[in-house]
Parts: C-alpha cells; sequence; structure tokens
C-alpha cells in the first residue's frame, strides 16, 4: 500500500508540475482524437504493451476486463459507438457487450467489466489526447481514467479506473484493424495475426487438459499434403482446450480432439489434411472452435469423425474446398451435428456436407459469403470402404437449417 501511495504521489506532482508549466507558458490546446466508429480496433498499453482482452472469451455480463499479449482476437477488438457529446461505448466484438465501469463505482480502483449495452454514463468514455498518439480514456460518470491497474505487466492484469494522471499505464494506443460495419455476417473477418516466433516440431505433442501457444507459429509434421493418416500437431485431451496458436505448413492432421474440447483463436496458414478432426464417441460431446481462421484446404477444414456437436464461432475460411464435412464413410457411424455462427467464408466451395440418413444436421447464423458458396451440402452415409453419395443441397428444415437471413453475400 506505501509503495502504491508514492507511487500515485509522483505522479500527482508531475501532474500539478506539468500543469504550472503549462500556466507559465500557454499551449495551444491539443484536438482530442478522433476514431472511425465502423472500424474495430486493438487498444494497447502503452506501460505494458498488452492489450486491452476480454478474459477468457466470456460473454456474460460482469465478466472481467484484463490485459493481455496482443493477439488481436476478437475478444481484443473493440468498437467505439458514439453516446454523443464527444462520448463513446467500446463495444466488444467477441461478446457484443460494452465496457463498463462495475456497479457505477466512482471510487479509484473499482471495477471494470462487460455489461449489456444500456448507454449509461458508466459505459461512456471519452477520449483524451497524449503525447505520441496516445490517448486516455475518461468515464463520464467517475471522471476517471481506464487503467492497468498498479502498473501491472502480466497477462490477466485487471483493468479499473483512477484519477486521470496522464501515466503510461493510463495510456492506450488504437490500432484500427479495419471496418466492422454492415449488417449480417460474422465476425471472422478481422485481420489475420502474425506469430510472436516460430516452433520446429517434427512429434506430435500431446497438450493434455490446457494448452496456450502465445501466438507462436508451429510446423513441421508430414508433407502439407492430401495424405491420409498423417500424424496430428496436437492432440487435446478430452475436456482439454489449445489456445492463442498459429499452425503453418507442413502441419500433418492438424489437431485431434479426443473427446470434448475448445480450439480457440488458432490459425492455420495453410491446412495439410485437416485442420482439425473430432473423434469422441459419446454423443454427448460438445466441441467448440472459436475464433481464428484456416487458409488453402484444397479438400476440407475440420473432419468430424466421432459423435456429439461442433460448433464454430466466429471463424473465418479463406480457399477452402468444405469448412465442415461429416465423414461418410468411417468405420463407425454416428449421428454428427455442427453450429455454425459469425463464419465468413471467401473462395470456399462448401460450408457443411452431413450425410441425412444418419440424421446429421447444420445450423448456420450471421454467415457471410464473399463470391459464391453452397451453405449445405446432404450426403447418403456408407459403411467403411464405400463412397457416400450427394442427394442434394439447400435448406430443408430438417437437417439443413438456415434462413435467407442468416446468409450474407458479399
Amino acid at each position: 500500500m506505501l509503495r502504491q501511495f508514492l507511487r500515485r504521489l509522483s505522479l500527482t506532482v508531475t501532474a500539478v508540475v506539468t500543469a504550472l508549466a503549462g500556466a507559465v507558458a500557454v499551449q495551444p490546446a491539443a484536438q482530442a482524437a478522433s476514431v472511425d466508429t465502423g472500424a474495430w480496433y486493438v487498444l494497447v498499453n502503452r506501460h505494458s504493451g498488452k492489450a486491452l482482452d476480454l478474459y477468457n472469451f466470456a460473454t456474460g455480463d460482469g465478466a472481467p476486463i484484463v490485459q493481455w499479449a496482443r493477439n488481436d482476437g476478437n475478444q481484443q477488438q473493440w468498437q467505439f459507438v458514439s453516446s454523443g457529446d464527444g462520448y463513446y461505448r467500446l463495444k466488444s466484438r467477441h461478446s457484443g457487450k460494452v465496457l463498463d465501469v462495475y456497479e457505477w463505482n466512482a471510487e479509484g480502483g473499482a471495477e471494470i467489466v462487460q455489461w449489456a449495452d444500456t448507454n449509461g454514463w458508466n459505459q461512456q468514455f471519452r477520449l483524451a489526447d497524449s503525447d505520441g498518439g496516445h490517448v486516455r480514456l475518461i468515464n463520464r460518470h467517475s471522471g476517471k481514467a481506464l487503467e492497468t491497474w498498479e502498473w501491472a505487466t502480466g497477462d490477466g492484469a485487471r483493468i479499473s479506473q483512477w484519477d486521470d494522471l496522464n501515466g503510461a499505464n493510463q495510456q492506450w494506443q488504437l490500432v484500427k484493424l479495419g471496418s466492422g460495419g454492415g449488417g449480417g455476417g460474422g465476425d471472422g473477418s478481422g485481420s489475420w495475426p502474425s506469430d510472436t516466433g516460430s516452433v520446429h516440431q517434427t512429434e506430435t505433442r500431446d497438450v493434455g487438459s490446457f494448452f496456450d501457444g502465445g501466438m507462436k507459429r508451429y510446423y513441421g509434421i508430414g508433407d502439407g499434403g492430401q495424405g491420409e493418416s498423417q500424424d496430428p500437431m496436437f492432440v487435446v485431451a478430452n475436456g482439454g482446450t489449445i489456445q492463442n496458436v498459429i499452425i503453418d505448413a507442413p502441419a500433418g492432421d492438424g489437431i485431434h480432439c479426443e473427446g470434448s474440447c475448445t480450439i480457440r483463436n488458432v490459425w492455420w496458414n495453410d491446412v495439410g489434411e485437416d485442420a482439425a478432426t473430432f473423434r469422441s464417441s459419446s454423443s454427448s460431446a460438445r466441441y467448440l472452435v472459436e475464433g481464428g481462421g484456416a487458409k488453402s484446404a484444397s479438400d476440407k477444414v475440420f473432419q468430424h469423425n466421432g459423435a456429439g456437436t461442433l460448433t464454430i464461432r466466429d471463424f473465418q475460411v479463406h480457399n477452402a474446398g468444405k469448412l465442415y464435412r461429416a465423414c461418410g464413410n468411417c468405420s463407425s457411424s454416428y449421428q454428427r451435428h455442427v453450429v455454425m455462427d459469425g463464419v465468413t467464408a471467401r473462395s470456399t466451395k462448401v460450408l457443411a456436407g452431413i450425410n441425412t440418413n444418419w440424421g446429421d444436421t447444420a445450423r448456420f447464423s450471421r454467415i457471410t459469403v464473399y463470391g459464391s458458396a453452397t451453405i449445405c451440402e446432404k450426403y447418403k452415409g456408407v459403411p467403411k470402404g464405400g463412397e457416400p453419395s450427394k442427394i442434394g443441397e439447400g435448406a430443408d428444415g430438417v437437417n439443413c437449417l438456415y434462413s435467407s437471413s442468416d446468409i450474407t453475400y458479399r
């Protein structure tokens, strides 16, 4: 506490001295920074170099806002929504909720969370210029500045508010990523991330229940082609999570999920045999692909060999044959389900292929297609060794579930 007090005192003295100096040598008032309300931004803290982040990809009210190593995922992308009079709400691209000073707390140290957009003053911020192209974000209700609490530099450090002292921990760089306007369409349309380093991996890595790749680029298994039975780069245990990974060629058979799993903010620069394969035999298995994207899949991106339900959310696919295929001739036949929400597809022929004779379903919402694509193809699944036959395509209200309002063509 004493250390905190001394730091605050030092900054306060600095601010007073600066103000007095300004009174002696009057400077022209700085113009308030302007923002593009049709764009998405990553906010990078000047002190820590980390980005404003929605912790653990949460979607509920009250979820904490923290800082994390920049990876440009949807949980780090924010849109400035005008409230008028120079104030804005900051809307999360991942959850659709906005920054909020929790419970209208006007005190220093109050927690910053996300909440449904009510346009309350505790959700409104104005931009105040700092030097070097940085800004402070001043809350309308409390008059305090958004900051990295206690000058922390680590991942997961909380974001709070304090008196506006213009400290580096209160200064943010606004990194514009691109347009966020327009209706329909998913959120899988952001920029492709850069890696933070590379790892040459020649053997499958069993990541167990959790692995965070730190946005490094992993490559090295297989030949980058479509040959069957290649080894995977990663194996994820039942209930496990793999996140913040870039996979590059050669990448073998990508990721194998042995049971229910989460694949979060994973990017495939060049899909080899498959990007990921889902293998549980349990009908209650739940797989989630959240954020990320895949490029250059001459056949398919996601292969569903096991049972259960795969949800693909806020994902982008470029230059692929199919985004998803429920296996039509595996050694075991299961009923399989896929849910796609917030998917953007470019130069992709088919979004989903399912086997209607086994009761498979595919549901679609917030889909954006650049050019043309078949949304849902229907097949007749067969025993191993046979070749499934295509029997139709398009929405039918039974197996392929979507309406025209769910699909936006650009």
